[in-house]
């Protein structure tokens, strides 16, 4: 391996299609209009000596190193600022400039050390030298040489003896990331950088690193850089944190990772980070990471060290036991979203072949099944619309449900870029997040809805843009079903569904949905991006639904700048759901009832999979306690802690007779335990991931397994234990079977990977290049169709004795469950989950600010710290889960999306009272009864509430219900449901379905 270098041309490209011819140093050159001459210098292999300027950032013209000469022009400009012009004569090199650009640089050495603790990485000495001197001949009375390093932050140091005060930095800090943290305070020469007057750790800085990547000296550091020395080596590879999927150059000294510097040529991030991928990476040699295989008979028993051959004997030994007894549908899998798309897809190749059934789920069912739900009825595929760049575009953005700078921070900066130089911007969530008002952004509305109440307040603004006559007819024309509209339209246009009828539920004031409403549908460009506070909701399907409606009916798809984009959660979790990790799906989400795509597969595989949909992670759980479901193989997911009611899980994990777990570290599912595979962290993976815009980047080796495998070789061993005999030579093999398999994958291949960087699918013969922006012309599934979305009111509702509504989140410097970030130095940051509640809920109860609550629902309770703030209204409490001691999700209910069974987190009914003590044991509820039954109930009395009832709904229930529930729980829903406890609706379904057999 060596050094990848990315060349810098010093100022950023021009879009203008208007070309300009010029002539720099003799060197003839055509480049577009307002290039600086700078940049179209460095085109024709021209270096002009810079310290000011990088091509991230705009030019700014105050190091004067770049001066330059233009014939028929007077005086020495700086080549940054100044553009090209047609006919220019251009020269870099004369006695003028060299005998200007020394007596430049002497200043700069005499308040500069004469050695640099980073070496070569201060471009202050490396310029000198190129210009031709070495030292100073002005001798300062005065120097900052003696100013204290700033080392308050964990992963950087700022030691302003080695600043030039170039502003990179402080541009970086407004241009890139956008929060506005550093500043130059005072003139002249006492003039400094400044994190606005106090420490790194104590401003406003988020530690994103573009401060660090922008300085041109040895000022802003990477500790690593000074403790392990300067990398000789990098590799390109994806970051493992969230669906944004940053690339990143993995720069190493010998075996030690030195730092990730971010990726200029990375198509999700163009060279920007967040704190979590561009420092929290030391996990990945955490001294917690286990290695070894591990087992034990009876999770009450100390864990055993063993060979990969004896822990993959015994874990197949017991499945195979299971089945032998209970039958082939008694064990199943889940898949990693934090994995690649080759182990991912070699996990559902073995539950499918080896455990020969379809009881293969993925932790998208807690987060964005209702994306892959809603988007494919609408638009007949289950992703995003646009890439990431799109946003830069629009003139409108509606934000829902989502907190990008805390959650994709990345993605956040795009946006702000974009709302800086105009478009305007509408928050719909109950919280006040940043981006309704922070440093060059203020939101044009905020609609603080009821948790709950999306669909109310989404079927509002789509009433509004109907009755007001704000529909794009000629889209609506020509892209989308005729019968499917004008069956919305009529129900949309309904009394039931105007902001004034809605505002009782929702509590948003009807002015403000109007007002938002005229905006959004009046604008050129507008785009919609959501997160996990549209679809981790009981109606989670049916609100993806209605953004889908909403951006067709305003005529926001096949083209920059607009559509519908969920921003995924985890790193692959995308991919996850590409490669056919949901139990009635094969890869490329084709129906396993589909014998044609069966076909497929069964003659790659050389098998017969069955045709039957096979259980959700939630029927997994019901089916454990009901003593049918004994085995469970987890990949990589602490569904432990991340999963709903936790005392429900811990039953169900408890109940089974062989739980398997793949993971880095001992976690809360591994107190469940039989078998413990070691994984290997993303630094040892050699593979792909897919982000939230369908982006496909690889995933290289930084360093050695340090398990010995490939997390994939470990499944083919398992699966060939099991009796089917599985084997690949790499991951690239992998890939290629995927690609043979699933249509929308048919041009990928590592080698093409490898040679333009990343693909977003569809990348097909039709689409060689992948697909940027989605459905152009035509929908992939032919016309757009408008699904009717009518308000059901959650179950989940406040009561007196659980009078408040807690809704759940992320911070930036934490990750999911935390296993990652907790094993870093962004705990000083996020030491603990906290509950945010309001003033009035906090006066009324006595509860303080920092003083420890009992928070406490229908299904269990934990303590944490409480914060009062006016960031969440009265009556809704907030708080997050990376931290197993508060256990978010012990309180936290098994209500569920009607059509996917995403839990329904951003809703619990709960109450809070003062602690005189900190968190403790967890209080775990007692589970008795015919759960899965309970479920099965539920579960069918929900789906009949949410298809509208003028629509034959009971039609649609029994296709649903077909589509998507294994045979047991529908014989089940026949035989042993007490039809008292039915609604009409699933009555009726019952009595067809019973016909259609």
């Amino acid at each position: 391996m060596t050094m990848i270098h990315e060349h810098d041309f010093g100022t950023p490209a021009s879009n203008k299609a208007q070309q300009v011819s010029l002539e720099i140093d003799g060197k003839s050159i055509t480049v577009p209009a307002d290039t600086s001459i700078m940049r179209a210098a460095s085109m024709v292999g021209i270096d002009i000596p810079k310290l000011c300027s990088t091509d991230r950032l705009k030019a700014f013209g105050s190091c004067r190193l770049c001066v330059i000469q233009v014939d028929g022009r007077n005086g020495t400009p700086s080549s940054c600022t100044t553009p090209v012009a047609d006919g220019m004569k251009v020269v870099t090199q004369s006695e003028k400039l060299d005998r200007l650009r020394k007596g430049v640089m002497e200043l700069y050495l005499s308040d500069h050390p004469a050695e640099c603790a980073t070496g070569d990485e201060c471009e202050v000495h490396g310029v000198a030298k190129k210009i031709g001197i070495t030292e100073s001949r002005y001798a300062a009375t005065s120097t900052h040489l003696d100013i204290a390093k700033d080392e308050s932050n964990p992963y950087f140091t700022f030691d302003s003896t080695e600043c030039i005060v170039c502003n990179r930095c402080v541009r970086a800090c407004d241009e890139v990331q956008g929060t506005f943290a550093l500043t130059i305070e005072n003139r002249g020469f006492e003039a400094r950088v400044s994190s606005s007057g106090t420490s790194f750790l104590e401003s406003e800085c988020v530690s994103c690193g573009a401060c660090v990547q922008a300085c041109p000296t040895g000022a802003l550091t990477e500790k690593t850089l000074l403790t392990i020395g300067a990398p000789t080596s990098s590799v390109i590879t994806t970051c493992a944190y969230c669906g944004v999927g940053c690339s990143f150059k993995a720069e190493m000294r010998g075996d030690k990772l030195v730092r990730m510097v971010p990726l200029k040529d990375g198509g999700a991030n163009e060279g920007h980070s967040c704190v979590k991928g561009r420092f929290a990476y030391g996990y990945a040699t955490h001294s917690d990471r286990i290695t070894k295989p591990m087992i034990r008979n009876a999770i009450t028993d100390a864990w055993k060290e063993v060979s990969w051959e004896e822990a993959i004997s015994f874990a197949a030994a017991g499945l195979k036991k299971i089945q032998a007894e209970s039958g082939r549908n008694a064990i199943g899998g889940i898949t990693s979203s934090r994995c690649t798309n080759e182990e991912v897809f070699v996990v559902q190749k073995m539950v499918r072949a080896a455990f020969a059934n379809n009881n293969v789920d993925t932790c998208a069912r807690v987060c964005h099944s209702p994306t892959g739900y809603g988007l494919g009825q609408a638009f007949g595929t289950s992703a995003g619309t646009q890439d990431f760049e799109s946003v830069e575009h629009s003139d409108v953005i509606l934000l829902i449900g989502a907190n990008p700078t805390s959650a994709h921070p990345v993605f956040a900066s795009r946006m702000k870029k974009a709302l800086r130089k105009g478009a305007q911007l509408i928050v719909v969530d109950p919280r006040v997040i940043a981006l309704v008002r922070t440093p060059g952004v203020v939101a044009a509305h905020h609609l603080q809805l009821m948790p709950g109440t999306n669909v109310a307040v989404i079927n509002a603004l789509a009433h509004v843009i109907v009755t007001e006559g704000l529909a794009k007819r000629d889209f609506i024309d020509a892209r989308c079903e005729e019968k499917s509209f004008k069956e919305w339209e009529a129900f949309i246009s309904l009394p039931e569904n105007s902001p004034e009828v809605l505002e009782a539920s929702s509590r948003v004031p009807a002015g403000e949905i109007r007002k938002a409403a005229r905006l959004f549908a009046s604008a050129p460009n507008g785009s919609i991006y959501y997160g996990l506070g549209v679809t981790e909701h009981s109606q989670g399907s049916t609100m993806v639904m209605g953004i889908a409606n909403l951006a067709m009916v305003t005529g926001n798809i096949g083209r920059k700048g607009v559509g519908v984009n969920p921003l995924r959660g985890q790193n692959n979790v995308q991919g996850s759901c590409d490669m056919g990790s949901f139990p009635h799906e094969l890869p490329g989400y084709r129906h396993i009832s589909n014998a044609d795509t069966r076909k497929i597969f069964n003659d790659k595989w050389g098998v017969t999979l069955d045709s039957e949909p096979g259980m959700r992670i939630p029927n997994m759980f019901d089916a454990a306690l009901a003593g049918n479901y004994r085995g469970l193989y987890v990949h990589g997911e602490d569904i432990a802690q991340s999963d709903p009611n936790t005392s429900h899980v811990h039953a169900a994990l408890r109940a089974m007779d062989m739980v398997i777990v793949q993971d880095l570290f001992l976690n809360e599912t591994s107190k469940f335990a039989h078998v413990f595979l070691p994984g290997t962290s993303f630094l040892e993976k050699d593979g792909t991931f897919t982000n939230a815009e369908r982006r496909i980047n690889r995933v290289r080796p930084v360093m050695k397994s340090a398990t010995g495998k490939s997390e994939y070789e470990v499944t083919c061993d398992l699966s060939t234990a099991m009796g089917y005999p599985m084997s690949y030579g790499s991951g690239a093999e992998i890939m290629d079977e995927i690609a043979a398999t699933t249509p929308t994958f048919a041009g990928v291949s590592f080698k093409k990977l490898d040679e333009v960087g990343s693909l977003q699918w569809p990348c097909n013969e039709a689409n060689p290049e992948g697909t940027p922006t989605m459905h152009l012309e035509t929908f992939m599934r032919g016309l757009g169709q408008f699904m009717r979305t009518p308000y059901v009111a959650t179950d989940e509702k406040a009561t007196r004795k659980f009078p408040l509504l807690l809704t759940t989140g992320r911070v930036l410097s934490q990750y999911n469950v935390g296993a990652q970030t907790r094993r870093t130095a962004n705990n000083i940051w996020h030491t603990e989950d906290i509950l945010d509640l309001h003033e009035s809920d906090a006066e009324l109860r006595g509860v303080t600010d920092g003083s420890w609550v009992k928070l406490s629902s229908r299904v269990g309770e934990t303590i944490m710290r409480a914060r009062i703030t006016d960031e969440v209204p009265a009556g809704v409490v907030y708080t997050t889960f990376h931290f197993p001691e508060s256990g978010a999700n012990v309180i936290t209910t098994d209500f569920s999306d009607w059509a996917t069974n995403c839990p329904e987190y951003k809703v619990t009914a709960v109450e809070i009272t003062p602690s005189a003590q900190g968190p403790g044991a967890m209080i775990e509820t007692h589970i008795d009864g015919d759960v899965q039954l309970a479920s099965i109930i539920r579960m069918a009395n929900q789906i009949a509430a949410n298809f509208p009832a003028t629509d034959a709904p009971e039609v649609k229930m029994a296709h649903h219900i077909v589509q998507f529930w294994t045979p047991v729980m529908i014989e089940r829903l026949h035989k042993d449901v007490d039809k008292s406890l039915l609604s009409p609706i699933a009555l009726k379904a019952l009595e067809v379905m019973l016909v259609a057999k």
